[in-house]
């Protein structure tokens, strides 16, 4: 946009030059020489006059009376002045002209021929002055068209490159920036439907985010307790075929958990740039009012230790479940209290959450495969925590086992760039303000 509107600008500017300078040019030379013309002609009349008025007065005309008429006065040129009086008599005033010359010549009432000779170099210097102006302003209205051309490109490219950093962020799923108008009508349309795009795009993601959260909850939490009692009934059962059923409906149950499970993350993949900037706190405060009375009932603390102003990109959702995830691990194999703590590292700025109790630890043996699927200490069904890893990695994160004893699981976030900060991206200025980023609620 700004190479094209610079082309069309010198372009134009070019053929404005060329069209009114070369002629302007040409006029003012062929002024300059017919001026010349005229004040040697009237050089020549006078002179004539002066010849007519001794002849008639019969006064003697000697070559000192015409060097006047060859003295250059201001703004003359010089001249060589050649008179023939009618009895045949040649007078003569002035520097003889050498080399090429221009001549204008008159004829008296009385027959008498003056001529006016001046060097036609002083004639053409004279024109090539006028050419060199010409050309200076030529040169300065082409430099000024240039530089109006630069402003001009500025002003139309500017908010496009705005308003394509706008757009960009909305197709990655960050937060958009609030363009101020540019004062260019088309562009001003473009950024209000972008607006309005984003807005509805918005509710729509929300809208899809808020099912997910929602079906994933509502299908895994009885689903979990259908496992739970069939775990139950395998351990209490005395009959061989009773434990038999129920083994074989826990292996239908997590089937079934797994089949949801895959279906919610290949959902969630193929949405894609469902990622923004979250404050952590918000997420941990909402796990921990939901788990702190489970956690108080079974005599055990949950203690949070996050700092209010740490961001991490993740989706929100999903965010949830692997803490909640954390948070049942913790309670359900753990001991004492549990703390979840939240700290920043790295030249990225990661962010990294981590869940950790006071308990036994991990043995040995599961230490290695503890994100496997089916992997458990037989107090549990062995999904949960392969299901977070999952939902850690599709938002380009890692959950690890930090520490075996006591245990600490580590959530590894990126953290928020420069560039998806408007102010960085969008700096404040006459045409692009940036606001603070606010969650979406």
């Amino acid at each position: 946009m700004r190479r094209r509107v610079l082309q069309a600008t010198i372009a134009a500017v070019t053929v404005a030059v060329v069209l009114l300078g070369f002629p302007l040019a040409f006029l003012g030379a062929q002024l300059v020489r017919e001026n010349e013309v005229q004040r040697l002609e009237a050089r020549t009349t006078a002179a004539a006059r002066a010849v007519d008025f001794r002849i008639d007065q019969g006064i003697e005309i000697t070559d000192r009376m015409f060097e006047p008429y060859a003295e250059a006065g201001e703004g003359e040129l010089p001249a060589s002045v050649v008179v023939r009086v009618p009895d045949g008599t040649v007078f003569q005033a002035g520097t003889r002209v050498e080399g090429r010359t221009l001549s204008v010549e008159t004829i008296s009432a009385n027959g008498a021929v003056v001529e006016l000779y001046v060097s036609w170099w002083d004639v053409f210097w004279l024109s090539a002055r006028v050419i060199a102006l010409v050309v200076v302003a030529a040169i300065v209205a082409f430099a000024a068209g240039i530089a109006m051309a630069i402003w001009q490109a500025n002003r139309l490219a500017a908010p496009l490159v705005y308003l394509a950093a706008s757009a960009e962020q909305l197709g990655s799923g960050q937060v958009r920036p609030q363009l101020e108008p540019s004062g260019v009508e088309e562009i001003d349309l473009v950024a209000s439907e972008l607006a309005r795009s984003a807005d509805r795009m918005a509710g729509r993601l929300a809208s899809e985010r808020k099912f997910a959260s929602d079906a994933s909850h509502q299908l895994r939490t009885p689903l979990t307790a259908l496992s739970m009692r069939l775990e139950e009934i395998m351990l209490a059962s005395d009959d061989a075929e009773v434990r038999e059923e129920a083994r074989i409906s826990l292996e239908q149950v997590e089937r079934l958990v797994r089949v949801v499970d895959d279906l919610l993350l290949s959902s969630r993949r193929a949405q894609g740039g469902t990622t923004e900037p979250v404050h952590l706190i918000e997420v941990v405060h909402q796990q921990e009012e939901e788990w702190a009375p489970t956690f108080e009932a079974a005599g055990r603390a949950l203690v949070v230790e996050v700092d209010p102003s740490t961001q991490a990109l993740a989706t929100p959702g999903a965010l949830a479940q692997v803490v909640a995830t954390l948070l049942e691990n913790s309670l359900r194999h753990g001991g004492g209290t549990t703390t979840v703590r939240s700290r920043t590292g790295g030249a990225s700025g990661a962010v990294v959450l981590e869940v950790a109790d006071e308990g036994d630890g991990v043995p040995d043996e599961l230490a290695g495969r503890i994100f496997e699927r089916d992997v458990t200490s037989g107090k549990g069904t062995g999904l949960g925590l392969a299901l977070a890893r999952d939902l850690v990695s599709a938002d380009g994160g890692r959950l690890e086992l930090a520490q075996r004893r006591p245990a600490v699981f580590a959530v590894f976030l990126s953290g928020v760039p420069a560039s998806l900060r408007p102010d960085v991206v969008l700096p404040l200025g006459a045409v692009v303000s940036a606001r603070p980023d606010r969650r979406r609620r």
